[in-house]
């Protein structure tokens, strides 16, 4: 099967084309977009596109994952989504405002609506349209976890500026263990902390270089209050690392308690990472429960196996 998509969440992306079909997507414009991203690294089944051989070979089903892509699949293409070849729409986010009472934009259409965890199918309104969920999933990067450093590693882009969203303001009770953030703009982060004494910022590097680092840390810290799952936590879980976890979404539906901490009260997870960093034995421990939770719910090949259902199912209609 032939699908066209956007790189629009790299790890998401990565995770998705790994799959048996073949991963089109538009070039790159201005140097964005397209693959890239990936540099010399593409996976053997994507490629970039151009509009005009899509435009006499339909693909055999389109990914939307933003309000604006349909129309821009239709300027560049002249293929109209849902209605001159078959496309979905993979919802990623969590609704933002008024959540009992949101409207998703695809909200009473004929697109499938892809929602990525439970939770957010909860929140969000979409009305009449058909609506499925396909839970994260990612390749196992195997076990890798050292923890030989005492710090806690710290995985969010854009920190400073989705604060609250992602508990960038809960680091400072953390304090004094040292807290390593990576991440893009998060060297923005000991100002808006106010140099706080234990937060650094530990750089953005590309995933290779991040699974080098944080199998260093002796144990992942999960702040985030309303997004849907972090894909970083997963991988981290997979690494072997013990995670502390804010207790909110969808996090216990992958977190159980022996795999690090999991609370929704900061000063648990306080306690917790405390007890961590100076008892390796008990982190490294919990990392092995962790590893073992995320490969039951978020092993690559369930993902993708859904995936499959899902677009054999769009295709056919």
């Amino acid at each position: 099967m032939r699908i066209l998509l956007s790189d629009v969440h790299g790890g998401y992306t990565d995770a998705f084309v790994a799959g048996a079909h073949d991963y089109e997507f538009l070039p790159a414009v201005d140097g964005r977009g397209g693959l890239s991203r990936l540099g010399d690294a593409v996976p053997p089944r994507a490629r970039e596109v151009e509009a005009d051989v899509l435009r006499d070979d339909p693909p055999d089903v389109v990914v939307l994952q933003r309000p604006e892509d349909a129309a821009t699949v239709e300027e560049q293409t002249g293929l109209r989504p849902g209605r001159d070849v078959p496309a979905l729409f993979l919802e990623h986010n969590t609704p933002k405002e008024s959540v009992p009472n949101t409207r998703h934009p695809a909200a009473d259409g004929d697109l499938l609506v892809v929602h990525v965890t439970h939770l957010n199918a909860l929140l969000w309104d979409c009305g009449t349209a058909p609506t499925t969920v396909v839970e994260h999933g990612l390749a196992d990067p195997g076990l890798r976890y050292d923890g030989s450093l005492p710090h806690l590693a710290f995985v969010v882009n854009e920190p400073v500026r989705r604060w609250r969203v992602t508990g960038t303001d809960l680091l400072t009770r953390f304090a004094p263990a040292p807290v390593d953030a990576f991440g893009i703009d998060a060297d923005l982060l000991p100002a808006a902390l106010d140099d706080q004494p234990g937060v650094a910022y530990a750089g953005n590097v590309k995933p290779p270089q991040l699974r080098d680092a944080l199998v260093q840390r002796r144990a992942y810290l999960h702040l985030n209050r309303w997004t849907s799952l972090g894909l970083s936590l997963i991988e981290s879980m997979l690494l072997g690392l013990p995670v502390v976890v804010l207790e909110t979404t969808v996090a216990a539906r992958t977190v159980p308690p022996a795999a690090g901490a999991i609370s929704p009260d900061p000063a648990e997870l306080v306690t917790a990472a405390r007890r961590l960093l100076a008892d390796p034995d008990a982190a490294r421990a919990a990392g092995l429960v962790a590893r073992e939770a995320a490969l039951e719910r978020h092993g690559l090949d369930r993902f993708l196996a859904d995936w499959d259902r899902v677009l054999a199912d769009v295709a056919s209609r």
